[in-house]
This record gives C-alpha cells, sequence and structure tokens, in this order.
C-alpha cells in the first residue's frame, strides 16, 4: 500500500515540480476525506495539481470554471419538464462527479457559492423536494485567486469551515522553474495522466487512516492547542470543535502517509498551518498574516506539556 503512496508522489512531484509539500498536503487531505482549497495567483499550477490529484487517484471528476454570472443550477443540475412523460425530469449537474474541481471559486456570487454547502458537508443536494446522493468518494477541489484581485467575492465562514485545508503554491524555485522552461514539464492539457490506485485502494487507505491510533499524551496536545487558540486572544475567531475532528482526522492521514500506525505530535504539527490558517483568519483576513497566527500557536504550545 505505502509502495503506491510512494508511486503517487513521484508522478505529482514529476508534474508539479519543486512543491514537494503542497503535494503531501492535497493528498493528505483527500486521504482524511476533507475538500480542499488551494489559493494562490493566477498561473502558479492550482488547477493543473487539481486535475493531476484526481486523475493519478482515478476518480471521475469535473472541472467547473466559475463566473460571477453563474446560477446554483448551473452546479448542481434542473429538473425540466418532460412533455412526452408528462413529468418532469431532474438533469444532474458537474457536481455529480468524484471529484469536483471547482476553478475560480470566489469569482462567483454568494449564492452560487452557497450551492456547495450541504454537497459538501452532507455528500448530498436538496433539489424540489427531492434529496439526490451524490457519488462516492466525493470530494471538492477549489481553487481562487486572492481577495484583492478584480471580481472577486470573499467566501464566507461557513463556507471556508467546509474546506479541511486550505494551502497556497508560491512561486517555484529557479531549478524547478528552468527545468519547466527546457520542457520537463508539460502544460498539455490532453495529457492523459495515468492513475496510479483506483477507487477500491483509495478507500482502503481511508480506512486504514481511520484506524490510526492516537494516544492521551498527543490528544492532550492537539487540545491545548485548540483552546490557545480560544483564550489567548490571538485571534478573533477561535478554532471550534469542528476543527478539532478536523485537525485529528487530518495528523492521522500524514501518519500513514508516514508508515506509521500511531500519531506523534510532529504529525499534528505538519498539517495544523493548512488546516487552521483560514478559519483563524476568517473572510476578512486574506490580507494578514493568517499563517502567522497559526505558527504563534504551535510557537505557545509545547509538545511535552
Amino acid at each position: 500500500m505505502h509502495n503506491k503512496i510512494a508511486e503517487i508522489f513521484k508522478q505529482l512531484n514529476n508534474i508539479l515540480l519543486g512543491k514537494e509539500e503542497q503535494t503531501q498536503l492535497a493528498l493528505v487531505c483527500l486521504l482524511a476525506g476533507g475538500h480542499l482549497l488551494i489559493e494562490d495567483l493566477p498561473g502558479m499550477g492550482k488547477t493543473t495539481l487539481a486535475s493531476a490529484l484526481a486523475q493519478t487517484l482515478g476518480l471521475d471528476y469535473r472541472r467547473v470554471q466559475f463566473t460571477s454570472d453563474m446560477l446554483p443550477a448551473d452546479i448542481l443540475g434542473v429538473s425540466i419538464f418532460d412533455s412526452n412523460k408528462q413529468q418532469f425530469k431532474f438533469h444532474k449537474g458537474p457536481i455529480f462527479s468524484q471529484v469536483l474541481l471547482a476553478d475560480e471559486i470566489n469569482r462567483a456570487s454568494p449564492k452560487t457559492q452557497s450551492a456547495l454547502l450541504e454537497a459538501m458537508e452532507e455528500r448530498q443536494i436538496s433539489l424540489d423536494s427531492e434529496t439526490y446522493a451524490l457519488p462516492t468518494p466525493f470530494f471538492v477541489i477549489a481553487t481562487q485567486n486572492p481577495l484583492d484581485q478584480a471580481g472577486t467575492f470573499p467566501l464566507p465562514e461557513s463556507q471556508l469551515d467546509r474546506f479541511m485545508m486550505r494551502i497556497e503554491l508560491g512561486f517555484p524555485n529557479m531549478d524547478a522553474e528552468l527545468q519547466m522552461l527546457k520542457g520537463h514539464f508539460s502544460l498539455d492539457k490532453k495529457q492523459i495522466i495515468p492513475a496510479i490506485i483506483n477507487i477500491a485502494d483509495l478507500q482502503t487507505m481511508q480506512a486504514t487512516v481511520g484506524k490510526i491510533q492516537a494516544s492521551e499524551a498527543v490528544l492532550n496536545y492537539l487540545l491545548r492547542l485548540i483552546h490557545e487558540s480560544r483564550y489567548s486572544g490571538i485571534s478573533a475567531n477561535p478554532l471550534s470543535p469542528r476543527c478539532s475532528k478536523i485537525l485529528l482526522q487530518a495528523a492521522k492521514a500524514m501518519a500513514f502517509i508516514k508508515q506509521r500506525d500511531y500519531l506523534i505530535p510532529e504529525d499534528i504539527q505538519a498539517v495544523f498551518v493548512a488546516v487552521t490558517d483560514h478559519r483563524l483568519a476568517g473572510s476578512n483576513g486574506y490580507k494578514q498574516s493568517s499563517k502567522a497566527l497559526s505558527q504563534t500557536l504551535l510557537d505557545n504550545v509545547d509538545p511535552l506539556g
């Protein structure tokens, strides 16, 4: 099983050069059953990473380009009257895929953004008094541009909280960019990326992640971090009990990737910033250094108590 993980990383890192930490966090997020938000400037490889992840994991995916005039029905689907059968027929939207790539999600209006809320949390949608289950597994990988760019709408805290992690790609180093210029990296959108695993493999990995053991000492360390956010006054958006559960699940996925069946404090530290920075900053905090808030919590709390 861990041989497959190594193959996945090798393929992803050959596609997105110089971003080993980001590809690791993205895979951790999906193995933990979460949704991923990738924020950065245009042209940094956000969409490339999202599509490469979906194809490498052998999942059916759809890409939706979010725009300001998009309606919820463009994502969820719509009921159309069939005159022959004299009844309405539901036509499924692109959300009925195992991976939904929501490209530039913050260019859509708040009304359209909110259409994803139930789907991301409940893995189902409700339309016209009917409930429709989404495929299993179901992941949302969303990309967004910085809020100071024209034509963007901030994601509300309730929407941000649906994403297990938020990561940034950043600029590549000179060596990686040189390899890109030499043609060692292809941006050909028609390129087919082979699947390393199938759905059964992924579900087995996710089940194994859920069985990772956490000692009382490690759980106490996690809770001290959460409580530090609430009572230190470091942020106006302290971390919720739901964040505690999400942080634990993400740390377990990191331990699985590191080939351990138990948690250590370093697993929590490895995922802490990606899990908490967008929650601590909130919808109006992207211009602030939310990563600094997360790092301050890590610095203030001793793993040994």
